[in-house]
């Protein structure tokens, strides 16, 4: 839906597909990923697939990645069993350590370094004093994130490589967006 039309189309699409509002987007390229991990001083993931890309190798177990090797970590996914599924997880792996890191900043340097980070490889539809508010309070949330992700059967169609959710899938990742969102009887 992104790709066709943008991220307003993502969001509706999202929305309606799962049945939960989705009142804002954040969008970062890959230049602000590796600019924001750089700007919070490295991040601290846990790995759980030991492979090399682009010269850098990772071990199983708790790794510290600077911006470059943040990148090319969150770009493999041919050696990885679980191919684009993977690539997902470790790009979810490195928001989470980014948030949790500038959430821990002190001091208006560090901030002022996120703050050119994001400037220009970054897109949203919040205001400044929004996004400060969510982070605000949502700070002790960080550490209780659960990751969940709809599974499919890939195919494809006019050379674009798409995935089939099957029902019982979508149902069970919709009951757990409600149910953690508190929206089970809505």
């Amino acid at each position: 839906a992104y790709a066709f039309g943008g991220a307003a189309m993502a969001m509706d699409t999202v929305q309606k597909y799962v049945d939960i509002p989705i009142d804002h987007y954040v969008s970062i390229n890959m230049k602000g990923l590796k600019e924001l991990v750089d700007a919070v001083g490295g991040i601290e993931v846990n790995n759980n697939l030991t492979f090399s890309q682009d010269g850098y190798d990772f071990p199983i177990g708790k790794i510290t990645l600077n911006g470059d090797q943040a990148l090319s970590y969150s770009r493999m996914r041919y050696e990885d069993p679980n191919g684009d599924y993977g690539r997902q997880e470790r790009q979810r792996k490195i928001v989470e350590g980014v948030a949790k890191k500038v959430l821990s900043l002190n001091g208006v340097s560090n901030y002022q370094s996120v703050l050119n980070a994001l400037e220009s490889n970054m897109k949203t539809d919040m205001s400044f004093d929004e996004m400060k508010k969510i982070a605000l309070d949502y700070r002790d949330a960080f550490g209780t994130i659960k990751q969940d992700q709809l599974q499919g059967e890939g195919f494809m169609q006019d050379n674009i490589s798409y995935q089939k959710v099957s029902d019982q899938e979508l149902d069970r990742v919709k009951k757990e967006l409600k149910e953690q969102m508190n929206l089970e009887n809505k």
